[in-house]
């Protein structure tokens, strides 16, 4: 089980920032598209070694990636291109957060590589779960929103104790997590799939 499993029903926690974006006409893709920018603006940040600002993106960004959802649901106005929107977004995030951070020279370039295609695989087999006509499926260790807190957790840790341990920062043994659980995950869900296809 991940954490996105449980952002139905956390709705409270943005019912203000929801009003307020539904009084103002903010859109959800308008929060899709903020996310997409803070996200580019993270793996920008960490490219530099400002872990300050990326990690302060990331949190942006998370909380840009839940109100979308959120305001969609308030407005019932959620879509097939919301959402394709929101997964292409999604995937870019991932892309540039963990590029920048070892581009950024956090952790060596195969580490990055790796947790690449760790995190790219979990999202693969979540949605074309859905293709195959099984319904989207959200189960395994790792989802997005579990990657999102492990990256705020990291870079707070990075900021903390800027040496890391063994060899490698806080960010760079993140991506071994990602690169390990992440095809882990992956395993899961398409066992899963696998046994619920007929």
């Amino acid at each position: 089980m991940t954490l996105d499993t449980f952002r139905p029903h956390l709705t409270w926690i943005y019912r203000p920032f929801v009003n307020i974006a539904l009084r103002i006409g903010i859109k959800p893709d308008h929060f899709t598209i903020a996310a997409f920018f803070v996200a580019a603006c993270a793996g920008l940040a960490f490219y530099f070694s400002n872990v300050v600002l990326g990690t302060f993106f990331i949190m942006c960004n998370a909380a840009f990636d839940s109100m979308d959802g959120a305001v969609a649901r308030a407005m019932n106005s959620q879509s097939k291109k919301g959402d394709f929107l929101d997964h292409v977004v999604d995937r870019y995030a991932d892309i540039f957060i963990i590029t920048g951070i070892f581009a950024g020279g956090f952790a060596p370039w195969p580490i990055g590589v790796f947790a690449l295609v760790g995190v790219l695989m979990v999202s693969y087999l979540g949605t074309q779960a859905q293709a195959v006509g099984v319904g989207r499926y959200y189960g395994g260790f790792l989802g997005r929103a579990d990657r999102l807190l492990l990256m705020i957790i990291a870079g707070l840790l990075t900021i903390l104790f800027p040496e890391g341990f063994y060899g490698l920062s806080f960010l760079g043994w993140l991506l071994v997590i990602f690169g390990v659980i992440g095809n882990i995950t992956a395993i899961q869900r398409f066992i899963y799939v696998w046994g619920e296809l007929k």
